[in-house]
């Protein structure tokens, strides 16, 4: 017979046996409540590879007196639900529970989700689910509001340890202590990598602690956990721009690079990266714009791997860049403004006046030509008449914004002079 993976043989059965996701097992908490309780819950059970989803499920599930369906959404669907339900209603049931367990809940389509829900309201089943995908974007409110969702972390050094020590234990084999740290570290939080990698040293027979460049050869290395096209791809970016806001070029540098590493498309990070120029710097210093743009531009011509350099420096040139989002508050705050004055039209003294009816109307009277003052300046209003003169564009006292609020200091006292005079 085919042996077992490591994994599966290795599998905890009970609470006490199940190393990590300490936030989860508290004596109080709420699994550990349930199971006393005898009454199950449906639960999700949200994380990424290898951090024990399935483990903990079939450790909460197995603590009921329960009948169970276990429902593959890659090769069934809610007809193989419906016949387990009608077999339950056949024959004599040995359990009074019933609980559904669906493995990547996530690939249950919109419809196969609202199948479920007429079930979980007359209390047929509880249902347990497993996802490594965000539920807020792949499941539905209404399947949301039925079941209550606990994330799991990616495992700590300390629980891969004594997962590790275990897997040793269970095949007879001991490595030196670097050794071991390696195994951690390359695990990344997965507990299916980690004993995967052990699993390869099942005919390894030393009686004394094996060293890494013994067994090298024999291990897999763990690919970057990083989706281009789902949460990750978001909230990468997103740490990557908000790390260049709070000016921490170490932090940028860190994001890029684990961005390209994942296979993230580098026009999209070259994207991101001229939009934080414009939004987060701003005219605190023109240059950024330009400076984002050529590196994007550098990448069209160099491609990966030698294109990602321009990508690095120009994250770290706009982390040490000065910050301002004063033009995005005041371009937002004019979107606002022009949204709730969009039926006031242009004051007459600044329109053109081809005709001689539109001259009749009023249409460039009284306009004064800004150059033809002694100051270059007239003052004269160009917003709606009767509506009260916003400030819209407000310069922080940081980078090249210092000139620009001098400029518009300059202005707007000198319009207040020359309004007292008129």
């Amino acid at each position: 017979m085919t042996k077992k993976p490591l994994s599966e043989e290795l599998r905890p059965s009970q609470l006490s046996q199940f190393f990590g996701q300490s936030h989860l097992l508290l004596k109080k908490g709420l699994l550990s409540s349930t199971i006393e309780n005898r009454n199950p819950l449906s639960l999700l059970l949200w994380g990424p590879p290898g951090c024990g989803k399935t483990s903990l499920a079939s450790i909460y599930i197995k603590s009921f007196q329960a009948e169970v369906f276990y429902l593959h959404p890659a090769s069934q669907g809610i007809p193989d639900l419906k016949k387990w339900i009608a077999d339950l209603e056949k024959m004599p049931l040995l359990y009074t529970k019933n609980i559904l367990f669906i493995d990547e809940i996530h690939r249950l389509n919109k419809a196969q989700q609202d199948a479920l829900l007429p079930y979980l309201e007359k209390g047929t089943f509880s249902l347990v689910g497993a996802t490594t995908e965000n539920p807020s974007f792949h499941l539905t409110g209404a399947l949301l509001s039925r079941i209550r969702v606990l994330a799991l972390n990616p495992l700590d050094e300390k629980a891969l340890e004594q997962i590790l020590d275990k897997a040793l234990l269970h095949i007879d084999l001991k490595l030196t202590d670097e050794t071991k740290k390696h195994f951690v570290k390359e695990a990344k939080g997965d507990a299916r990598h980690l004993l995967n990698n052990v699993e390869s040293l099942r005919f390894v027979s030393s009686k004394e602690p094996v060293g890494l460049e013994e067994i090298e050869s024999l291990l897999s290395t763990k690919q970057p956990l990083y989706d281009a096209t789902g949460e990750q791809h978001y909230n990468l970016i997103s740490a990557l721009h908000k790390a260049i806001r709070g000016s921490d070029p170490d932090a940028a540098l860190y994001w890029v690079t684990r961005m390209l590493k994942g296979g993230e498309d580098p026009h999209f990070i070259a994207r991101r990266l001229l939009r934080t120029a414009v939004e987060d710097i701003g005219l605190a210093d023109p240059q950024a714009q330009q400076v984002a743009l050529n590196a994007w531009q550098t990448y069209e011509r160099l491609g990966s791997p030698e294109g990602d350099l321009a990508l690095a420096e120009v994250a770290i040139f706009l982390a040490l860049s000065p910050k301002s989002n004063a033009s995005y508050s005041a371009f937002s705050a004019a979107k606002e403004l022009a949204t709730q004055t969009s039926h006031l039209p242009p004051p007459n003294v600044i329109l053109n006046a081809p005709t001689s009816l539109m001259k009749n109307m009023g249409y460039g009277q009284g306009y004064q030509y800004d150059h033809d003052t002694p100051e270059g300046f007239s003052g004269q209003n160009y917003f709606p008449d009767g509506m009260e003169r916003p400030s819209l564009y407000a310069p922080k006292e940081r980078g090249h914004e210092r000139e620009m609020k001098k400029r518009k200091d300059y202005f707007e006292n000198l319009r207040e002079k020359l309004n007292k005079k008129r």
